[in-house]
């Protein structure tokens, strides 16, 4: 395991090592073999702070929301700002220090498991790229902190597999947090407003070129940003959530399929239940009846 840095811990501060006991544990369990933490800490204002590693065993993610640093890679160096993600797999050499002046706030966990990999792929890890933009997201900052309180439990192997499969969970929070900050910078609108503004007229026919002037976009420029950001167009996505919001209906309350049709913007029932069926896999009726057994 690579070792977490010596850096001397504040009374605010959190450095937390997994007993090799536990990581025994965690690498042989089948619900935390694909992934499971071996330390994780929290560095607030990190004056001094400073890492080389040429050997690295581990994989190293750190989120910085306050101040600066540097980082340095065979084959990438920059600054390090708020917001930005530090993707360090394992076997990649790396060096790394807080700014002298304007020291950075780090959330930081080392992690291993047979899948780990992949986790790193999925965060945008490619090679000459170590760094990811999250912004600073309150979401994120929860969900570190949350982790980091599965060192008051005692050593406690079911806090252990809660904690493995949260870590999971933050890194699938980390790559929506990526998409969206992306669709902020890149795509001239903000990807969760544009959605809300869907959700909020899932009652109506909202067409490519409404969505366009909520984005103050051409529709070309509009539809192939949002499928870059999404993966879905926009029409495709906004009918997604329609259905989603239809199975909500089916399941909660006792509307009748016309009228559940009239609240997500049919007034053609025949013809809601095909675009159900063809995005949901089941009929109306036949997906209300799987829930209710």
């Amino acid at each position: 395991m690579s070792a977490p840095s010596k850096w001397p811990l504040p009374t605010r501060g959190v450095r937390f090592i997994t007993p090799t006991f536990m990581v025994e544990k965690l690498a042989r369990h089948p619900l935390t073999k694909e992934c499971y933490p071996t330390a994780m800490g929290y560095y607030p204002e990190a004056a001094g702070h400073r890492m080389l590693r040429d050997r690295h065993d581990d994989n190293l993610l750190l989120y910085c929301t306050t101040g600066k640093g540097r980082l340095e890679t065979d084959e990438w160096s920059g600054e390090i700002t708020p917001g930005q993600l530090m993707l360090l797999p394992q076997g990649l050499p790396h060096a790394y220090q807080a700014d002298e002046k304007d020291p950075w706030t780090l959330y930081w966990i080392h992690f291993q498991g047979a899948s780990t990999l992949l986790f790193m792929q999925y965060l945008g890890y490619r090679d000459g790229k170590p760094v990811a933009e999250a912004g600073v997201s309150p979401l994120l900052i929860g969900a570190f902190a949350n982790l980091l309180e599965v060192r008051r439990t005692g050593y406690s192997t079911r806090a252990f597999i809660n904690a493995s499969n949260h870590l999971r969970h933050l890194m699938t929070q980390v790559s929506m947090e990526i998409s969206a900050h992306a669709g902020r910078l890149q795509s001239g609108f903000e990807l969760e407003q544009l959605q809300a503004f869907m959700l909020e007229h899932i009652d109506q026919q909202v067409t490519l070129e409404d969505l366009a002037a909520v984005a103050n976009m051409s529709k070309y420029h509009f539809s192939n940003r949002y499928k870059q950001l999404t993966g879905y167009s926009p029409i495709k996505h906004f009918l997604n959530m329609k259905m989603e919001h239809a199975c909500h209906l089916l399941d909660a309350t006792d509307l009748g399929i016309g009228e559940i049709a009239r609240q997500v913007g049919y007034d053609d029932q025949m013809y809601f239940s095909r675009l159900f069926s063809k995005t949901i896999g089941a009929s109306p009726r036949g997906y209300r009846n799987s829930t209710r057994k």
